[in-house]
């Protein structure tokens, strides 16, 4: 039995999906969601908060405490028994801005793997706001540009969109729990503390304004949890009945002021969980009216964990939206279409031949990840051409890749950088989706189907056979052919060299 070398991620199920589940690891909370697909609606069948402030275990140096990383996992633990059943297609784990930026988010994320038998997806910023923005446009019409909101423990995102499609996405490094930690960890709070709080909050979104303002917009909208609470408190004073206003802010800055500690702040609306979280909230949002002139937000409750639930049902109809993020990149850069094509031709014949020796059946999207590199590897040819490499892995890492998670670009932005020249292999990173070893055989894969296409010349190679076991990898050729052939010879024993840092022994023979 060949050992696992990767582990599985969301694809379609050959059985017919009744129930679908998304884990939301956020900084404040984690959620669970439970829904079915009834006539493509998503129809929410079980919600489950359960408060962890993950972001108010990282230090200053953005490293996770093992008390935080065990609360963590503590919770994990619980969505796993209620997961229990669910087929891989039907589950997709999401985490957000703390495990984005702890410098140890792959000890979090090795221990998880444990527990919950799910890949546990990390996010970028510009990623969770196009989610966010999805499940806000899947449950509220609305035919002009709107400026969508979504203040979290560790984040804030910013989006305007229209209809389905996002104008403009943002994600700033400010939200209601590492605001609150770094502002009022003593647990004090007066005038002085909120001023320097607010001017930081400034002073982080500060950048984006003027981009958003020339874009523009005609509604606003807040999402999740802040946003709730502040219209809760709202509310239940009377400082404004329906959309939050700048006003209403205030009086609740006004009556927050009136305490001295965060512990000993209780007022009409404000939920006992939010108590030493609503500081933070509240100074992002005046923030947020202050600088981008906003009069009034109306809020929703559809967010990321919708989002999330949409797209998968849009998976289930054959759409993806990483293909429109491939199609988009290409449309903007000049490749040559034919030579992607016959490369990608070619690792789809190495990928047939290598299928049972290296187990590629554990990970359904190999294919996938391979067209893509195919179809990639070129973008930054007009660049540099001696180092094209280099500036395609660049240009793909900085590009907006939407559906893409972190492992995802990761591996991508690899096969890229190391499809030539020479192998370092310290420059493939550690990814919690992907075992090294399965990086490690995409990465020959692909070096020999662009090897094999050096000369751009379709029916340049004859028949020719790989076989693989382990860390063997032998080629064969017509011996006659590969006789003629000394340059290419001479490039396969240079490549042996190169793969021999990848713990790869190639071998080639005539036949």
């Amino acid at each position: 039995m060949n050992k696992l070398i990767a582990k599985p991620v969301i694809g379609k199920s050959n059985s017919k999906i009744q129930k679908l589940a998304v884990v939301d690891l956020g900084s404040n909370s984690f959620h669970l969601v439970l829904a079915r697909i009834v006539e493509q609606d998503v129809q929410i069948l079980l919600k489950e908060k359960l408060r962890v402030r993950l972001a108010q275990g990282l230090d200053h140096n953005l490293k996770l405490t093992q008390e935080s990383i065990e609360r963590g996992l503590k919770t994990l633990a619980i969505y796993a028994e209620t997961l229990k059943g669910f087929h891989p297609d039907q589950v997709n784990i999401i985490a957000t801005y703390t495990l984005r930026v702890a410098i140890n988010a792959h000890e979090f994320l090795e221990q998880a793997k444990t527990i919950i038998p799910y890949p546990i997806k990390v996010v970028s910023g510009q990623e969770e706001a196009r989610l966010i923005y999805q499940g806000v446009a899947h449950s509220m019409h609305y035919q002009r540009n709107r400026l969508v909101i979504d203040i979290g423990g560790g984040s804030t995102e910013f989006i305007i969109g229209k209809g389905f499609e996002t104008l403009t996405l943002s994600s700033r490094n400010v939200g209601c729990v590492s605001l609150t930690k770094k502002h009022f960890g003593q647990g004090k709070i007066n005038k002085k503390l909120f001023k320097n709080a607010l001017l930081a909050a400034e002073q982080e979104l500060e950048p984006i304004v003027d981009q958003y303002k020339k874009v523009s917009w005609q509604s606003t909208i807040g999402t999740s949890g802040t946003v709730s609470a502040l219209i809760e408190i709202a509310h239940a004073n009377n400082f404004c009945q329906g959309s939050l206003t700048y006003q209403a802010l205030n009086d609740i800055k006004n009556a927050l002021l009136k305490f001295e500690q965060l512990q000993q702040i209780k007022i009409p609306g404000l939920a006992l969980e939010r108590q030493h979280v609503i500081v933070g909230g509240l100074i992002i949002m005046l923030a947020i009216f202050e600088l981008f002139d906003v009069d009034q937000i109306e809020y929703c409750d559809k967010a990321l964990r919708e989002g999330v639930l949409y797209e998968m049902e849009e998976h289930l109809q054959h759409e993806d939206i990483r293909e429109r993020s491939i199609t988009s990149l290409i449309k903007r850069v000049s490749v040559d279409q034919q030579q992607s094509d016959h490369v990608t031709q070619t690792c789809m014949q190495l990928l047939r031949q290598c299928q049972t020796g290296w187990n590629f059946t554990a990970m359904p999207e190999t294919k996938l990840y391979l067209q893509w590199a195919s179809v990639l590897h070129e973008v930054g040819l007009h660049i540099n051409s001696s180092s094209y490499h280099k500036h395609s892995a660049y240009i793909v890492e900085n590009a907006s890749m939407l559906g893409f998670n972190q492992d995802e670009l990761a591996l991508l932005t690899t096969l890229l950088l190391l499809h030539r020249k020479k192998i370092r292999k310290e420059l493939i990173p550690a990814m919690s989706l992907f075992e090294s070893t399965f990086v490690i055989r995409l990465i020959v894969i692909f070096r020999l189907a662009i090897l094999f296409n050096q000369k751009r010349q379709h029916g340049f190679l004859p028949s020719w056979l790989i076989k693989v076991n382990k860390a063997d990898v032998k080629l064969e050729f017509p011996q006659k052919w590969l006789i003629d052939k000394a340059l290419f010879t001479a490039n396969l024993d240079t490549e042996k060299k190169q793969m021999l840092k990848l713990g790869i022994k190639l071998s080639y023979r005539g036949v």
